[in-house]
Order: C-alpha cells, then structure tokens, then sequence
C-alpha cells in the first residue's frame, strides 16, 4: 500500500494518469454481429411453394408469395376481420403475459445502472463514536490510560481503476443482457398476436364446422320423416327406416366433439386476452367473414435474421457471453484502487468543525492475484464454455427459424391443393345428389341409393371448412414465423462490418467460428476469432 499523506501528492497523481491511461486496456473479445445469412431462398428447387408475383400461374392461385416486402407490424389487419382487431388491442393491453416480459426487461435495465455505477467513483459518508484508552502520562512514568469518547465523521471517496476493463465488460454484459430481455418482449408480443389470431380463425372454423353438421343433422331428420311416410304407404321398408335413422343417429355424435374444441378454443383466447372465461366472453367469429390475404409479403433471409426476437435474443446472448468472457479474463490481472478520506475527530462534540481537528490521507491500493486454487481459470474457462453454449444456441436458432418459414411456405402450397381438391370434390359429391335424387323421385332408385351420394356430399362439405381455416391458419403462422409484428420499433442495427479474415467461409449462416476450448490463456485465441 502506498501512502500519499505526506509529500507524495505528485506520486499519487502520476499514479492515477498511469492507470487512467491504461485503463482502455480490455480483455476479451470486442463482439460484433453475425453476418447475415448466405441463402436466398427457404426452401429446396423442387419444394412445393405458392408462385411469386408476376410469376405465369399466379394469377390462378388464390395466394401469391411477394418476395422481399416488409411484412406489417399489425399483421393481423391483412385479414380484415374488426373484431379479430379489437380482441388483439385489447390483448396487449391486458395480457399479463405481457406485463411480465416488460417487468423483467425494466429490472435489466435497472441492472444497467448497476454495472455503470462501478465505473464511477463512490462516496461514503462515515461516522462513528466509541471509547477507547489514551495514555498521557510522560515516559518514564507509570502509566495510567486514561478512557475517553471518541467521535468522527467524514466522507471517503473511493475509485478502482478498470485497467484491464473488466468493469467496463460488465456493463456490457448488462447492456447485453438487457437486449436479450428486450427481444423477449418483442417474442411475447408475436407469441400473444399469432396465439389470438390462431385461436379466432380456429373458432371462426369450429363454428362452420358445427353449422355444417347441424344442416347435416336437420337434412337427415328429413330423411327419417320421409322414410316413414314412405313405410306408411307401402313404398318403404323398416329397413329403409332404420337405415335412415342410424345415419342421424352416427352424425349427431360428430357435435359434441366438435362442441367441446369451440369451448377450449374460446377458453384459451380468453386466457390470451387477461380474462377468465366467467368475465369476458369472445366474439362469434366467422369464418367467411377473415378475408384471404392474396398476396403474403416474403421477407428475404437476409432480413428476416434481424426481424425475429428470438434469433436477435440468441445474439445478444452471445454477445453478454462474450463481454462475460472479458469479465473473467480481467479478473486474472490486477486491480488498483485509490481511496481519499477527510475526517473529523475529537472527543467531544462540541469540537466538531474546528480546522484543528480535521485530518485526511489519500491511499493507493494494489491487490493482484497470486494463489486461488485454480478458480479464476476455472471461471474463464467456463466463460469461454458457456460462450460456446450460447453460439450453438444461435446457431439452432436460426436452423429452426428457416425449418419454420419453409415448412408454413409448403403449407400454404398444400392449402391451395387441398382447398381445391375439396371444392372439386364436393361438386362431383353435389352432382351426383341431384342425379340420386331425380332417380329416387321418378321412382328408379331406393332411399338406400339417396343417402349414400348425400353422405359424401355432406363429407365433401366438411372437408372444404376445414380446409379454408387450415389455409387461413397457416397463412398467420407464416407470417409470425417471419417475425412480424414488431411492436412499431425496428430490430436493433447490427453492428459493424467484421474483418473477412474473421469469418469461416462456407458456413450454413456465415457466422463467426466459435473459439476453441481447453486453453488456459485466453490471449492467442481471441486474435484468431474477434478483433480487439
């Protein structure tokens, strides 16, 4: 310890402009986003995909793909359906799903200021009082301590010197950390936006569903009344009877079911919007009321890695590993401190703010670390290992990202030929009812023969329900999975261009390699991965 009492103010000043300017002196990697991805496309040659714009068959498909156009933030208005409008805004008002992630990105924040006040300098105020023995007696003489009050108070002042820019590490691995509380938001706000419109187009379906079934229902009921009529005149017979009667029976099992996927559907839309199912009640969505977008914006790869939260929350992940990192390869070097004092002293109180009983001292400090048994390279190396973790983590990340947005792209494909598949087959089911029934009124063909036509028709009627919502469905899903629905605030701006000598060529998503582990030095390797 170096004491700057007396005559070593000049010292102590060199010492502090030494340290100031070694204190830009960080440890650890100086992180920078991940390049974007090299893929121009989401899918393989030869996967089905709706057609782009312009393309020759696009204008005989009821989607087409707009490649690179931004998706809208309110995404959910390409339906056009008001009450699917109002049920999200008043969503993200009440969701406490939503008041959760904001609390938690506040307290990040908060940790911010934090890890920033360690950077500066800290002042205390101190006082005590005590009693202690003084002895006055002369030398030579026997001594008699004599016991008396002791009082003192004063500030300190006190500075630690971030030379090897550990402190300043922190604060970025808080700023960091915070991003990743930030996109977390963002990610519940599309979870929340996707979930609410899902569970509307679902009960939008359920209701078609059950009012097709309930024409079924009533269509058969006619049946039976004429089957009867018919047994009564002797043109039928309890055959024919009990033959219509079990198909009224078996479709009136199709709506409980049915019924009991509306009540989950509803239930879970209300938990969505804050409520419980006793206090709010959904609307009765229709499904020919959600309009079909026909043209469904396409994000290019490029753009959608800064769009989604959850690939923007994996990378400042990465990047708070890679300040963590800096954190504990500073802790391997040693930490200077000065500290400054002034004080009043006496031993009665009535003595305070007299000049003769002031003191002060100023101390510079220096505590390096020799002997901890391993655990400080222990800790950096678990930095650099969780570092590694979290590089995985966005690498998966932004496979899943791609696996998502190719499969809701062939979904939508498929859609369109299933939609069409059903409408055409519910024409041919059609045709031949009406041909069945005009056989059965000119007397040339047994109820029998009427029931089985209607049964496919009423089947074919069924299959085009489910396949309008299915297409609505996914086309919502294609457009959460591209990371819309930003909360009208752009992504966060990568950071500066990396050298190209840093980047490994041919990787899937032209990211930085990871560093490699098991190396007690963290020194030679950063060179080889990040700049400084």
């Amino acid at each position: 310890m170096i004491d700057c009492h007396r005559g070593g103010r000049w010292g102590a000043a060199a010492l502090g402009a030494a340290l100031t300017l070694l204190a830009a002196c960080k440890q650890g990697p100086n992180f920078f986003s991940p390049a974007a991805p090299e893929e121009k496309a989401y899918t393989g040659p030869g996967d089905p995909v709706p057609p782009a714009e312009g393309a020759p068959d696009a204008k005989h498909r009821a989607q087409r793909i707009a490649i690179g156009a931004k998706v809208k933030d309110d995404w959910w208005t390409l339906f056009r359906s008001p009450p699917l409008n109002q049920v999200v805004n008043q969503a993200l008002r009440d969701s406490p799903t939503l008041a959760q992630a904001e609390a938690t990105l506040a307290q990040a924040r908060e940790q911010i200021a934090v890890a920033t006040g360690g950077a500066l300098p800290q002042v205390d105020l101190n006082a005590g009082t005590g009693r202690q023995a003084v002895d006055v007696a002369p030398t030579g003489v026997k001594r008699n301590p004599v016991p008396v009050n002791v009082f003192s108070i004063g500030p300190t002042v006190s500075y630690t010197f971030d030379v090897f820019g550990g402190i300043q590490r922190n604060i970025e691995a808080q700023g960091a950390l915070a991003d990743v509380s930030d996109y977390q938001v963002a990610a519940a706000y599309l979870a929340l936006t996707g979930n609410i419109t899902n569970q509307a187009m679902t009960i939008a379906g359920l209701r078609a569903q059950i009012k097709t079934v309930e024409d079924i229902i009533a269509s058969d009921a006619r049946n039976v009344s004429l089957v009867r009529t018919a047994q009564a005149g002797g043109t039928a017979t309890m055959v024919d009877v009990t033959t219509a009667q079990t198909q009224l029976a078996n479709d009136r099992t199709l709506l409980p079911p049915l019924r009991q996927q509306l009540s989950v559907a509803r239930d879970a839309l209300t938990v969505y919007v804050g409520k419980t199912p006793a206090d709010w009640e959904p609307p009765a969505f229709a499904l020919d009321a959600l309009a079909l977008p026909s043209d469904v914006p396409l994000s290019l790869p490029s753009e959608m890695v800064r769009q989604r939260p959850d690939i923007l929350a994996a990378e400042a992940q990465l990047h708070a590993n890679a300040a963590l990192v800096g954190v504990a390869t500073a802790n391997l070097y040693p930490k200077f401190t000065i500290t400054a004092a002034i004080a009043q002293q006496a031993t009665d109180l009535g003595n305070f703010f007299s000049p003769q009983y002031n003191g002060w001292s100023v101390l510079a400090a220096m505590a390096a670390p020799i002997f901890h048994g391993g655990a400080l390279h222990a800790q950096q190396r678990a930095a650099v290992d969780a570092f590694n973790a979290s590089w995985a983590a966005y690498r998966q990340t932004v496979i899943q990202a791609f696996g998502q947005v190719a499969d809701q792209l062939q979904a939508l494909a498929h859609d369109d030929e299933a939609v069409k598949t059903q409408r055409a087959a519910l024409a041919s089911a059609e045709q031949a009812l009406r041909l069945a029934r005009l056989s059965y009124q000119a007397g040339n063909s047994t109820l029998l023969q009427l029931l089985d036509p209607q049964r496919q028709r009423d089947q074919a009627q069924l299959g085009v329900v489910r396949a309008q919502t299915q297409r609505l469905i996914d086309t919502a899903q294609l457009l959460v999975a591209l990371g819309s629905g930003w909360w009208n605030t752009p992504p966060a701006q990568p950071g500066p261009a990396p050298n190209p000598q840093d980047m490994v060529p041919g990787s899937p998503t032209s990211t930085p390699a990871p560093p490699s582990t098991g190396t007690e030095d963290a020194g030679p390797f950063w060179e080889k991965w990040f700049k400084f």
